[in-house]
C-alpha cells in the first residue's frame, strides 16, 4: 500500500527540512551544502528526504516560494487597503519593509556576509527573480491607483511597477554593499553618507520614474543608518 502521512504531520516535517535547509544555506552556503547534509542533521534518511522532496532542485524552489510568501505577508494590508493614498501605499511598503529588516537586525548583519558571498549567488539571484515574479505587479496595482489619484503621471503604468521593484532591490544591494564595506577597516562616516545618500538617489529616481511630487518619499538619515553600523560592529565583537 502507498504511506500516507497527515496532512499537518507532512506539512510540519516539510517545514523541519526547509528549516534545516535554510541553516546550512547560510552557514556553509548553497554551492558547498549537500542533501546530505541535511539527512545528517535531521538524522533522517534518503528515502525520507525524497517523499518530501524529488531532488535538491526541488527543496531549493520550495524554499525560495516560502520565503517569498513571508516576505510579503505584511505588504498585502498596505497594498489593498481600501483607505490609503498611492503615495501612502507605497511608503507604506517601504516602511513595513525596514520594519520587518529593524525587528531582525541582529540576525540580518550576521547572515548579510553569507547572504552575500559567491557560494550563494545562485540562491540570491533566484529569491531576486521570485520576488521580481510576484511583488512586480502588486507594485503596478500602486502605481496605476497613483495615475488615477493624478499623482503619478507616468505614461507607462504597467510597466513602472518592474521598474520600481528593479530599483528598490538595487537599493537593497548598494546598501548592503557599503555596510559591508566595514568589515576592510572603511571610515564609518563615509559609509554612513554613502547609505544616506545612496538611500536619497534612489528615492530620487523612483519619484521620477512615477512621476511623483519631488520629496514625496520619505529619506533615510543618519541616524537611521547608525544603528546598522551598531549592529554590524556588535555582530563583529560578539562573532567567532
Amino acid at each position: 500500500m502507498a504511506r500516507t502521512v497527515k496532512p499537518d504531520v507532512f506539512a510540519s516535517k516539510r517545514n523541519e527540512i526547509l528549516n534545516a535547509t535554510q541553516r546550512l544555506i547560510m552557514v556553509k552556503g548553497y554551492d558547498q551544502m549537500a542533501i546530505q547534509d541535511i539527512l545528517d542533521v535531521l538524522r533522517i534518511s534518503s528515502g525520507s528526504f525524497h517523499h518530501y522532496f524529488e531532488s535538491r532542485k526541488a527543496l531549493l524552489d520550495a524554499l525560495i516560494e516560502r520565503m517569498r510568501i513571508d516576505a510579503e505577508k505584511p505588504l498585502i494590508p498596505i497594498i489593498y487597503s481600501p483607505h490609503l493614498t498611492a503615495i501612502q501605499k507605497l511608503q507604506g511598503v517601504f516602511d513595513a519593509l525596514d520594519q520587518i529588516r529593524i525587528g531582525q537586525k541582529a540576525s540580518i548583519v550576521d547572515l548579510l556576509r553569507v547572504w552575500y558571498a559567491d557560494e550563494n549567488a545562485v540562491v540570491r539571484q533566484k529569491v531576486d527573480e521570485a520576488i521580481f515574479r510576484h511583488r512586480a505587479p502588486l507594485l503596478t496595482e500602486i502605481v496605476r491607483q497613483g495615475v488615477q489619484e493624478s499623482i503619478f503621471t507616468t505614461i507607462y503604468p504597467d510597466r513602472a511597477g518592474e521598474v520600481v521593484l528593479s530599483l528598490m532591490q538595487g537599493m537593497g544591494n548598494t546598501h548592503a554593499r557599503i555596510l559591508l564595506s566595514l568589515d576592510q577597516e572603511s571610515d564609518e562616516q563615509c559609509c554612513i553618507e554613502g547609505i544616506v545618500a545612496a538611500h536619497a538617489a534612489y528615492m530620487d529616481a523612483i519619484e521620477r520614474v512615477l512621476g511623483a511630487p519631488m520629496n514625496s518619499l520619505h529619506r533615510t538619515d543618519a541616524e537611521a543608518v547608525k544603528v546598522w553600523v551598531s549592529a554590524l560592529n556588535e555582530s563583529r565583537s560578539t562573532g567567532p
